[in-house]
């Protein structure tokens, strides 16, 4: 690993080949030559031990790891360019600055079309974004180091107000052999017996809690094979390694995996809600700017 060189060309092009599954319009796009294109993504490739695209005579698809790498380039890339304009901006003595703490999940559908909105709208405003666990952004919110958070609910905390910005419904997760990947809809009850993997327990109830309910609804407490484990993304990966059954936000259905498929649940449309976060009390215009944008875009409802 020691010779191993992500450098942000070399993941533009990954992703410009990625998102178009062909080299010569990619080559086209990035106006250069294919070969040298080739080239590099073979370097990249090498540099990292695995294989990213697979060769077809139709064109070119995605392995895993490759898809792997085409969401977290995406993310990481995005990232960067906004430290560096937050340091340009700091630096040139301008003021506007929103700290967003986010769960992984809330960057498949909510947050993306909110931060595009917001930004058009308010230029001035330097967007912080950081994804990390809902406990850790509930801490940041409360120590005043995150502006506003998004996570899934319920959670308890009487010093912070949210507003529901999505309901996803929760769909079923199943190897792609699975016995019932075949009906079109899922009998929760047809799980009971199912190895199910749960997305991790945090101090507040969250998503954890969502599917255990929705279990004990059905009539069983779910039997746990791998516990603990925060990334929607790692969960449909276990599922599409085997190990079992999962809940999922509808959400996961944008990213599909190989050897997994989603069922929808019989008889009944469980919901599991994402919501804004922020510390009752805060009088920053910047925040009041975005949470505006918000109840604009997601007129779902307020607490």
């Amino acid at each position: 690993m020691d010779d191993l060189k992500l450098d942000t060309r070399r993941l533009r092009y990954f992703l410009v080949v990625a998102e178009e599954l062909n080299f010569s319009r990619a080559a086209e796009r990035l106006h250069m030559a294919q070969p040298p294109l080739s080239y590099h993504i073979k370097m990249l490739e090498e540099a990292l031990g695995v294989q990213l695209f697979e060769r077809t005579r139709r064109g070119v698809r995605l392995t895993d790891a490759g898809q792997l790498l085409f969401d977290e380039a995406r993310r990481i890339l995005i990232q960067l360019e906004q430290t560096a304009r937050m340091v340009e901006r700091v630096g040139a003595g301008e003021v506007g600055r929103l700290s967003i703490g986010f769960v992984p999940s809330a960057s498949n559908a909510v947050l993306p079309p909110l931060l595009h909105h917001f930004g058009k709208l308010f230029q001035g405003v330097e967007v912080f974004l950081q994804e990390m666990k809902p406990d850790d952004v509930v801490q940041r919110l409360l120590n005043t180091t995150v502006d506003v958070g998004f996570f899934y609910l319920p959670f308890e905390e009487n010093a912070l107000a949210f507003q529901v910005v999505s309901r996803e419904t929760l769909v079923v997760a199943l190897p792609e052999g699975h016995r019932l990947a075949a009906q079109e809809t899922i009998d929760l009850q047809s799980l009971a017996d199912e190895p199910f993997i749960l997305p991790m327990r945090y101090t507040m109830p969250g998503l954890h809690m969502k599917v255990i309910e929705t279990c004990r609804a059905a009539g069983f407490a779910p039997r746990a094979v791998q516990k603990d484990v925060w990334l929607i993304q790692t969960i449909v990966g276990l599922v599409a390694g085997g190990i079992g059954v999962a809940l999922v936000p509808s959400s996961a259905l944008s990213f599909p995996r190989h050897g997994v498929v989603y069922r929808q649940v019989f008889g009944t449309s469980v919901t599991a809600e994402m919501a804004a976060v922020w510390r009752q009390g805060n009088k920053s215009t910047v925040l009041r700017s975005f949470l505006k944008v918000v109840r604009e875009m997601c007129p779902v409802g307020e607490v």
